[in-house]
């Protein structure tokens, strides 16, 4: 019998319904090297333990509809839609914040460094068992969902990068369990350090201005830094106004130049935006990054100017327009995520399983031929598909004719009725998806979205969920997936690339 959500936590959900952001410490030096540097990432996640799993669950679902019809170039589904499929999920079994049933082998541990300098809250590191001790401390079988994820999803905080090894390399950092990321990037005179949440699903790069309100008020823009004459004297205002509308948050604005450092290379009097009104999505104290760094196509820009990656390769500072991911996963306990500018670094992946492939969407966001889906090896028969890669969106979105199909090869699997699956936390089917005509195995504890109860080895929210927006053949696919792959984009060719990552990734 499902139980109501308490009327505390109902108001508490339903509050933060529609502005979740996360699909938010100092760079070190960078190192230059054929034309090709790298900035680092930081894992970001605002920590609610008043919010209950299937809920979380539905701001995911809904942010990536919204991602998903915008990409498309579909009507966004409306306030009310995205309302009423969260008020479907308020009468759901409550979980427990106490006596939770641990795995043998997992410790607590408190976290490291969070944004503005705090301390952790509470961020865990597991001590791999023997479902984690194979290469990157992670293999094939899920012995439940590790409850370092379940307990930095509640908690936040931000586990640092280790050093990185490779030239022109920065550490990514993970903040609570995978779900977004930040480079923290110098601007004006003196530079002054901005935190970026990294984005290849949008194509604009902004701050917060020196005179920002929230959205429907007459507040500021929260504890964040900003930019303007006040604080830089290479700040110029442009002028041209912009507004752009994310899955979650809206900012409005004008454009401005001013000189921008990208790990080491100076991007002088480089055209940008800054947020004169920021909805709350982005103002809150409690939204650890100062602005957005659009890494898709230009031609999706709404201030209609270069992105940071096309300007680099305009000036000569880097040989292309790349732009790559290694997306680490917290739960493996290596800490060696990153975004490279310029190249791919060859240390993160297999050279040999690399395949490059053209991007078909011609909008300006980031699409593949999706070839085929197998579950445990076996074809599903899904032809003529397409997937955006999108490192904005936490979650799978597929047709839900697509979702269904995955789910029913997944032993123990069930559909709550509204789009989501629940799926064993003990699963070990291997879902994997196809591009280039090479397979990318999904792990299965990226299956593991989160525990439906107390119990970490029993029923968990799946990773894969179904969306009614779009047509029957375009998935949007995030970190559930990325985390499984080395992706890189290249403008100059409007080709995709990946890999399988390197044996200790």
């Amino acid at each position: 019998m499902q139980l109501r959500l308490s009327f505390t936590l109902l108001l508490a959900s339903l509050a933060v319904s529609l502005s979740f952001l996360a699909d938010a410490s100092h760079a070190l030096p960078a190192k230059r090297n054929n034309n090709m540097l790298t900035l680092p990432l930081k894992r970001l996640h605002q920590a609610r333990s008043d919010i209950h799993p299937q809920v979380l669950l539905q701001q995911h679902i809904n942010r990536g509809l919204k991602r998903h019809a915008r990409m498309t170039g579909r009507v966004q589904p409306s306030k009310r839609h995205l309302e009423a499929n969260l008020n479907k999920r308020l009468y759901v079994p409550p979980v427990g914040r106490q006596n939770r049933k641990r795995k043998d082998g997992f410790r607590a541990h408190s976290g490291e460094a969070a944004a503005k300098g705090e301390a952790a809250k509470g961020s865990a590191s597991a001590t791999p068992t023997a479902s984690t001790a194979s290469a990157g401390g992670i293999n094939s079988t899920a012995d439940g969902i590790p409850e370092i994820d379940v307990e930095a999803a509640e908690n936040g905080g931000l586990t640092l990068a280790n050093a990185p090894t490779a030239n022109n390399s920065l550490g990514l950092d993970i903040e609570a369990n995978d779900v977004g990321y930040v480079a923290t990037v110098q601007i004006g005179t003196p530079p002054t350090d901005f935190k970026f949440l990294m984005d290849s699903g949008s194509a604009d790069m902004w701050v917060g201005s020196e005179n920002c309100t929230t959205e429907g008020t007459t507040q500021g823009c929260g504890n964040h830094t900003f930019l303007g004459p006040e604080s830089s004297s290479s700040f110029v205002t442009i002028g041209k106004q912009f507004e752009v509308t994310y899955g979650t948050g809206q900012v409005e604005g004008v454009t401005c130049s001013d000189n921008v450092n990208i790990a080491g290379l100076a991007l002088n009097n480089h055209t940008f935006g800054v947020a004169n009104v920021e909805s709350s999505d982005f103002s809150a104290d409690d939204i650890p990054f100062d602005g957005l760094m659009g890494l898709a196509q230009s031609t999706l820009s709404e201030e209609g100017v270069p992105t940071p990656v096309e300007a680099l390769a305009s000036a000569g500072l880097i040989s292309e327009a790349i732009a790559s991911f290694k997306i680490s996963r917290l739960a493996s306990d290596l800490n060696d995520g990153e975004i490279t500018f310029g190249g791919l670094d060859d240390t993160k992946f297999d050279a040999n399983t690399l395949v490059t492939f053209d991007n078909v969407n011609t909008e300006g966001f980031w699409e593949g031929a999706l070839t085929a889906i197998t579950s445990n090896g076996q074809n599903l028969g899904l032809t003529g598909r397409t997937a955006i890669l999108d490192t904005g969106t936490t979650l799978i979105i597929a047709p839900p004719d697509d979702a269904a199909a995955v789910h029913e090869t997944i032993p123990g699997a069930q559909s709550d009725g509204e789009g989501g699956f629940t799926i064993p936390c003990t699963t070990n089917t291997s879902i994997a998806l196809e591009f280039g005509g090479r397979s990318f195995a999904i792990n299965p504890l990226d299956l593991l979205f989160a525990p439906v109860t107390d119990d970490l080895t029993g029923d968990c929210v799946s990773g894969i969920s179904s969306g009614e927006i779009g047509g029957a053949t375009e998935w949007l696919v995030g970190d559930v997936f990325l985390k499984n792959a080395y992706f890189s984009v290249n403008q100059n060719t409007n080709q995709i690339s990946l890999a399988v990552l390197a044996q200790d990734g």
